[in-house]
């Protein structure tokens, strides 16, 4: 075979083969709904470009921008860069395997239970894709310095650290698994190598920007991330963390489960201590600090692959019976944990099928992809009913994210101005010059409205074309008009700042 065809064909290859079909999928099928609630804060970040945002670091606007750039305001093409980062960390999982010794085999079973995660993390254009991404990058960057002992590999991992913090501050848990993991292994040693001090250095030097940001910002983004931590508490979005896990892995909890095995207590798995540690030290982390389940879900593929060598390993001591037995059984869970995440992530089927219906009532962010377009529409249509001199000075007042976006990307169409709102980022934008007195609310309950305007009457409601119950409809259906402000603008506007 010429050294041409073999490149085709090398394990390399087919992984990335792998990955490009999940590439393939989330652009065939990103078009099918709408924009996410998530997704319209995000776009409309991307339009503002800065060293930081309220609800999350500059990396996924960075993305959100060069999207809009390439493929203007496309939902797949939207998506298209998240989807990337996730197929980018498949190839990493099985190269990871590669690394610690796998063959083929190995990397190929590695890279198929990274398939799951990478199908649900870029169905969406969303920060956990990217933070995701440098999760795995420092964990295949570690995987590169115990095989090797070349201490250089700290640069790469104090690179992914940075940008991992310029994606989701989550990624400093995993800073904390790993600098915890060295001083608990062998690696300790490394702690007197000038390398890991500059991969430290470089670490701090990639976030430096957004540090400064928050410095001049009054570190908005911890008051942002206390309120929300407390509201995901009083919910119970942090409640079943530990169950919450085999969602994330599904039946690759059990190549997890032996990759922690191989890396902790077995021998052939010494060298590759520090990975297990690296783990469990995010994990006792996030138990603690009452995490939301997903925050994990990056700290899998290192496992995925240990545990696929751990397999690997096992198979060459059994019977060719057993052995061709086990590789089917593995084979068929990994691929029935794709489709199955496959078929509640991907906006397969239309938004008024029955699959679709089935799907909504597990995987929620499908029905808040839905009715934003009817949303502005209708709002239109309530500035045209305003009588001629309000039509000329009016405005609307968001209560949430969602609703902001979608006024800003689907309202010029109609003619309508920039949103008005205090949600996140959106408050630092103002209310505008001059600020108006007749408002068109939506987001907002009326007992809430009526001590803040001097009259508001209901206007409208929200709805969709598909009849799908989602927030907007079911939590906030109400559109009021409003007119005069009970207090002066830079008044109220000193209040209105929230979170969400």
């Amino acid at each position: 075979m010429s050294k041409s065809k073999s490149a085709w064909l090398s394990d390399t290859a087919l992984l990335t083969y792998i990955a490009l079909a999940t590439v393939i999928v989330h652009w065939v099928t990103g078009h099918q709904y709408g924009f996410q609630r998530d997704e319209l804060a995000t776009l409309e970040d991307s339009r503002h470009l800065d060293w930081g945002f309220v609800a999350y670091p500059p990396i996924t606007p960075l993305f959100g921008r060069l999207s809009l750039i390439l493929f203007g305001t496309s939902l797949a093409g939207f998506r298209f860069f998240a989807a990337v980062a996730e197929a980018i960390a498949v190839v990493l999982t099985g190269t990871m395997a590669r690394e610690m010794g796998g063959g083929r085999a190995a990397q190929l079973i590695a890279a198929a239970a990274a398939i799951p995660f990478c199908l649900a993390g870029g169905a969406m254009m969303q920060y956990v894709s990217f933070d995701y991404l440098f999760w795995v990058l420092a964990a295949y960057f570690a995987v590169k310095l115990l095989k090797t002992e070349d201490p250089r590999w700290w640069l790469g991992i104090g690179a992914a650290i940075g940008f991992g913090l310029e994606s989701k501050y989550t990624m400093g848990f995993f800073a904390i698994g790993i600098a915890t993991a060295t001083l608990l292994t062998d690696a300790r040693h490394y702690f007197r190598s000038k390398w890991l001090w500059y991969g430290v250095g470089l670490s701090i030097l990639i976030f430096l920007p957004n540090l400064i940001w928050q410095a001049r910002n009054h570190f908005i983004s911890l008051d942002f991330l206390q309120h929300i931590h407390a509201r995901d508490v009083r919910i119970g979005r942090a409640k079943n963390f530990l169950p919450e896990q085999l969602k994330l892995t599904l039946g690759g909890i059990f190549l997890a489960l032996a990759g922690l095995y191989f890396t902790l207590f077995s021998r052939n798995g010494k060298r590759f201590r520090m990975l297990g540690w690296m783990y469990l030290i995010p994990f006792a982390l996030f138990v603690a600090a009452k995490g939301r389940a997903y925050y994990l879900a990056a700290a899998y593929p290192m496992l995925y692959a240990a545990g696929s060598l751990w397999l690997e390993q096992m198979l060459t001591r059994a019977g060719s019976l057993a052995r061709t037995a086990i590789r089917g059984l593995v084979w068929m869970v990994l691929i029935a944990d794709a489709v199955i995440i496959g078929s509640i992530t991907l906006p397969i089927a239309a938004a008024d099928s029955s699959w679709a219906r089935r799907a909504m009532k597990i995987n929620e962010d499908y029905r808040e992809e839905i009715g934003w377009p009817e949303l502005v529409g209708t709002i239109a249509k309530v500035r045209d009913a305003l009588p001629a001199e309000e039509r000329a000075h009016f405005g609307i007042l968001a209560g949430n994210y969602g609703e902001a976006g979608a006024v800003n990307l689907y309202g010029p169409a109609y003619g309508l101005p920039p949103v008005i709102s205090g949600v996140n980022s959106f408050w630092q934008k103002g209310y505008g010059d001059p600020p108006a007195q007749t408002l068109i609310v939506v987001g907002r309950d009326l007992d809430e409205l009526q001590d803040q305007f001097l009259s508001c009457i209901l206007a409208a409601h929200t709805w969709n074309r598909f009849g799908v119950l989602n927030e907007e409809t079911r939590e906030h259906p109400n559109i009021f008009v409003c007119r005069t402000l009970l207090q002066p603008w830079p008044e109220y506007w000193k209040t209105a700042r929230h979170f969400g």
